[in-house]
C-alpha cells in the first residue's frame, strides 16, 4: 500500500466481514450472495473504474463469489495470491491445504485465549516463515486476534465449490504462489490452471503463503506489469 504502485494507481484495501472494525454477528458468513454484494458495494460506492481484484488466500472464494453473481463486466482482471476457489470439504478432502495448517485450525476456533494465540502464532509462521521482526510478529498477532474465534469458525466452516465460476473466467488472471506455501498447496494452483488455462502463473521459489510480504519488490513489479498489460 505504501509502495510506488500508489504513485500510479488507486489502491483499495478492503476489510472482509468480521475483520478490522467491521461488525461481527455470528450468522452473516454462509451466503455467497452477501460476499458478492460486499465487493460490488465497494466498487460502486468508491466509483472504481474497472478495478483489478486481488484475492489472497480465503479471498479467492470471495472473488469467485463476486464473479459468480456479478460477472466480469465491471473489472479488468484478477490476481490470485495463494488463493482458493473452494472451502470446507471440497477444499480439504482433495488435499489442497497443508497438514500443519489443518492441525492449527482447532486452535483458531477455540474460545480459550491461550489456544487462540498459539494457533494464530502458528498461522503467522506458516504464512511468513522467515524475515519477520518481533515488532511485525506482534502487529500481525494483534490484527489477527481482533477476529473472534466465532468469525474464524464461520468463515472456515463454509462449504463452497466455485470451480464452475473459475472455468467461465475470460478476463486476464495472474496466479502468484509461494513455492513453499504450506497453507494453500501448489496443488490448488495447478487445479485453478486446469480450470482456466489462460491464467498466467508466477511461482516464488523458497517463499511461503505471503509472497507480497517475503518478496515485495518482485510482487509489486509483477503486479504493475500485469496491470499495465490488461
Amino acid at each position: 500500500m505504501n509502495s510506488d504502485l500508489a504513485d500510479t494507481y488507486r489502491l483499495v484495501a478492503m476489510d472482509i466481514r468480521g475483520h478490522g472494525l467491521s461488525d461481527s454477528p455470528d450468522d452473516a458468513y454462509g451466503d455467497s450472495q452477501i460476499w458478492a454484494d460486499d465487493v460490488h458495494s465497494v466498487i460502486e460506492q468508491l466509483e472504481l473504474n474497472k478495478p483489478l481484484l486481488i484475492g489472497w488466500s480465503y479471498a479467492g472464494a470471495i472473488v469467485s463469489d463476486y464473479l459468480g453473481r456479478y460477472g466480469e463486466e465491471e473489472i479488468s482482471g484478477t490476481n490470485w495470491v495463494g488463493a482458493v476457489c473452494r472451502l470446507g470439504e471440497p477444499l480439504v478432502a482433495p488435499g489442497f491445504l497443508g497438514e500443519q495448517f489443518l492441525a492449527a485450525v482447532p486452535g483458531l476456533f477455540s474460545r480459550d485465549v491461550n489456544d487462540g494465540v498459539n494457533a494464530v502464532k502458528k498461522l503467522i509462521d506458516l504464512c511468513i516463515p522467515s524475515g519477520l521482526t518481533a515488532e511485525e510478529k506482534y502487529l500481525l498477532l494483534g490484527l489477527n486476534m481482533v477476529v473472534s474465534p466465532q468469525v474464524r469458525e464461520a468463515l472456515l466452516s463454509r462449504n463452497l465449490e466455485n470451480d464452475s465460476v473459475v472455468r467461465q473466467i475470460r478476463k486476464p488472471m495472474l496466479l502468484s504462489w509461494g513455492g513453499e506455501d504450506a497453507v494453500v498447496l501448489l496443488k490448488m494452483r495447478d487445479h485453478i490452471v486446469g480450470l482456466a488455462g489462460h491464467a498466467q502463473v508466477s511461482t516464488y521459489p523458497g517463499i511461503g503463503h505471503a509472497p507480497f510480504w517475503q518478496a515485495a519488490d518482485r510482487f509489486n513489479r509483477e503486479l504493475r506489469a500485469f496491470r499495465e498489460e490488461i
